[in-house]
């Protein structure tokens, strides 16, 4: 069935995490009778194990759905479900891009918090029309009237355009719709022109290879017609079309404004460049469509198999992964202790837990990640200029004039109770004050300046648990300052281990190291002689345990007897472990990396 494209509304649903973006995407779905009985289960488009788990949103899904309207039309809407964490704004960017609306859900229990901010400014990037929702509407604690003017004060919405419903109860659903028709403008663009389609999104299937999700932006798309990838400059023959209703469900064909899937025998993985234009091959485009602003990888750390055999199977996994979230950026890595790896650049710390745990999960692999790390940059005495990624590559403090390190500028919105608390782990971070001001009686904004290596561990954790989760915190990059910065390494029995190094503030380096040598002789395994564990800073030892070494009872045969018996075997235990020691081989286990990322939590 063709549709008229005044009558297609294409809208994201953008949140803070954990505001109930996706109840309200369930609810609208059981409004428009997208959803039977039979199958219906909470958050049904976190379909991941992971999101499920941790009730979080990972992958911005998308479902078609038609909505009856008061003038008795029914509306095609093509909605877009999208993460709510500062780690996942990337999804959020790609699915505003295929979007003319959005749905701006807030928690009328808790008011504006700080990823709400980032993703309507990045929705007003996008030239988005801003329909607010208040949300938990049932709740006692709901404050509505507040809350609208704190949107009214910070996003500067009317008060008297929210609508207020409660997606779990399904209050007020039928009003969003009426108000996705009224106020979303229909998409732009011309049926009749050469086909311009956005690259969305891809994922890869065993049995139908890459699947492609576009949004048709002009012109046309039908089976057996050939596509040019414009960027990978491919041509395949269109095999099937689709659309999520939320099931996939084959369609015709999929014309401008029209969201959808297309199978196409892609095998090549490297083809499928996420903000790629897809056009005709009889009929190309002249220009392709901007794509998307390329996102910058903040947190970066090294992936190693733990069977180095597993190395070809980690590494097809990764384009697999790659292809499905084209966030992360990934490049070959060898260590002395670790073997073959790769390299991985992330955009924070809960999007490494994330693509390991897939790695883990989806592919059936057992990793070592070593300690994340950011990029700092290095002014040689030479004059040149390098970027450092790796604390392993770290060249000689002689040969350094000087060292920048990226900064950050946060926003946080916290309750006015743990205001000193917050204020005191901001200053030991490092951070440099912008503003603080209270945007009602009870929630104060903190604008801060600070670097992200201290927000790249445990800074989301301990202000959560500071805060009782009610603190919210959302960062945007700030460019490189100099900073005081030294190399902290770790040497087993004279053996530095690369995996275990680490840049941290000169300050900081001994209180560091000590505890990192303390969990150390908390893990390893003792053997048949000492082990000594050493944090350095170039020649310097900073801090030193000692793992004693087991000891067989070799005088428990002799009944008195001379002295001399028992030393002479006492001296020949001795020899005998001075050579095991070098010799000696330490096994250091998967858990003693694992632990050391922790230490500071």
């Amino acid at each position: 069935m063709h549709i008229n494209k005044n009558f297609i509304r294409n809208f994201a649903i953008i949140a803070h995490i954990d505001h109930g973006k996706s109840t309200l995407a369930d609810a609208l779905m059981r409004t428009c009778g997208a959803l039977e009985q039979r199958h219906e289960k909470e958050q049904f488009l976190d379909n991941m194990d992971i999101e499920r788990e941790r009730g979080i949103t990972i992958k911005a899904q998308t479902v078609r759905l038609s909505f009856k309207a008061k003038d008795g039309q029914y509306y095609q809407l093509n909605l877009m479900d999208t993460p709510g964490h500062v780690d996942f704004s990337y999804e959020v960017s790609r699915s505003l891009s295929a979007c003319e609306g959005s749905l701006l859900v807030v928690d009328s229990t808790q008011g504006v918090e700080a990823q709400t901010l980032a993703n309507v400014y990045q929705a007003v990037e996008h030239d988005h029309t801003i329909i607010p929702v208040l949300n938990k509407m049932d709740l006692p604690s709901a404050d509505p009237q507040n809350i609208k003017k704190q949107i009214q004060h910070l996003i500067g919405i009317p008060e008297e355009e929210a609508i207020e419903v409660s997606a779990k109860k399904g209050i007020g659903i039928e009003e969003v719709l009426q108000a996705i028709v009224d106020r979303l403008p229909c998409p732009k663009g011309n049926e009749n022109a050469c086909l311009k389609a956005l690259l969305v999104d891809s994922w890869y299937d065993v049995y139908l290879g890459v699947v492609l999700l576009v949004r048709i932006i002009d012109g046309i798309i039908e089976p057996k017609m050939k596509i040019r990838m414009m960027a990978a400059d491919a041509v395949y023959t269109v095999e099937q079309i689709g659309v999520f209703t939320p099931y996939p469900s084959p369609v015709l064909h999929l014309s401008c404004g029209e969201v959808g899937y297309i199978i196409a025998n892609v095998k090549a993985v490297g083809d499928c460049r996420i903000g790629d234009t897809i056009t005709s091959d009889q009929k190309p485009a002249s220009e392709a469509l901007p794509g998307f602003k390329p996102c910058t990888p903040v947190v970066f750390c090294s992936l190693f198999p733990v069977e180095a055999s597993d190395f070809d199977k980690l590494r097809e996994s990764l384009a697999k992964l790659h292809l499905n979230d084209a966030s992360f950026s990934y490049e070959m890595d060898s260590s002395n202790a670790l073997g073959f790896g790769f390299r991985l650049g992330l955009l924070g710390l809960l999007h490494l837990e994330v693509v390991q745990e897939r790695l883990e999960r989806e592919f059936d692999l057992d990793l070592i990640i070593t300690a994340p790390s950011v990029v700092y940059k290095i002014h040689l005495q030479n004059g040149t200029w390098m970027d450092l990624h790796n604390p392993a590559d770290m060249p000689s403090p002689n040969e350094i004039s000087v060292m920048l390190e990226p900064w950050i500028k946060t926003t946080l919105f916290v309750p006015e109770t743990y205001v000193g608390s917050v204020l005191t782990l901001l200053i030991e971070r490092r951070g440099i004050q912008e503003s603080l001001e209270y945007v009602t009686p009870t929630r104060a904004l903190m604008v801060y300046k600070m670097p992200l290596n201290e927000v790249a561990f445990d800074f989301y954790d301990t202000l959560k648990s500071l805060s009782r989760g009610h603190a919210s915190f959302d960062y945007e990059m700030d460019g490189y300052k100099e900073g005081e910065l030294v190399l902290l390494s770790v040497v087993i029995n004279g053996d530095p281990i690369h995996a275990l190094s680490s840049i941290v503030p000169k300050t900081r380096a001994y209180e560091k190291g000590r505890a990192i040598c303390q969990k150390l002789k908390e893990i390893l395994p003792r053997q048949l002689f000492p082990i000594a564990i050493q944090a350095t800073v170039g020649a310097k030892v900073l801090a030193r345990e000692t793992v004693s070494a087991l000891r067989k009872n070799v005088t428990a045969k002799c009944y008195g007897g001379d002295i001399t018996r028992k030393r002479k075997l006492l001296e020949k235990q001795k020899e005998g472990k001075k050579r095991m020691r070098q010799f000696g081989n330490i096994e250091i286990p998967q858990k003693a990396f694992i632990e050391v990322l922790k230490i500071g939590k």
